[in-house]
């Protein structure tokens, strides 16, 4: 898992490239109904907060249900779209820096233990985490590549 863990500080990278972005620009909604950038970050976070816990507690059982989660209704909860745009960019930094090490740690053993997700299918930690960096990546790509 070191290889992943270094990829996905690669993709941290971006942090960079977001910063570029200034906070009026991250706060447009590009139609009704969709996130603005702020919101699609503020769902990395929330993402980040929802697999860390399934990085840790899948190295301590085989196997392991919990909830998932309404990405629409965290981010509406949590305001996203009021914070200001730096301080969302600091959070995700620090966030999936900290989930770097985890799976830069992960007992090889543990891959294979078993989240049974809430559509009753079952996902090892190998394809949780492999699945948590194009998650990743495909919003990051969102953000940084699509117009608003």
């Amino acid at each position: 898992m070191q290889v992943v863990a270094e990829e996905l500080k690669s993709i941290l990278k971006n942090a960079d490239n977001l910063r570029q972005i200034g906070d009026r620009a991250a706060s447009v909604r590009p139609a009704p109904g969709k996130w603005s950038k702020k919101e699609i970050l503020g769902h990395l976070v929330d993402s980040a907060a929802n697999n860390h816990q399934r990085f840790v507690r899948l190295q301590l059982t085989p196997r392991l249900e919990l909830p998932g989660y309404d990405g629409d209704a965290w981010v509406s909860l949590q305001h996203y779209q009021d914070r200001p745009w730096q301080d969302l960019i600091d959070l995700w930094l620090i966030y999936n820096t900290q989930l770097a090490e985890v799976i830069r740690y992960v007992d090889p053993k543990a891959l294979r233990h078993v989240w049974r997700a809430p559509d009753g299918k079952d996902q090892d930690l190998e394809f949780i985490i492999r699945d948590y960096l194009v998650h990743m990546q495909h919003h990051l790509d969102q953000i940084l590549f699509k117009n608003s």
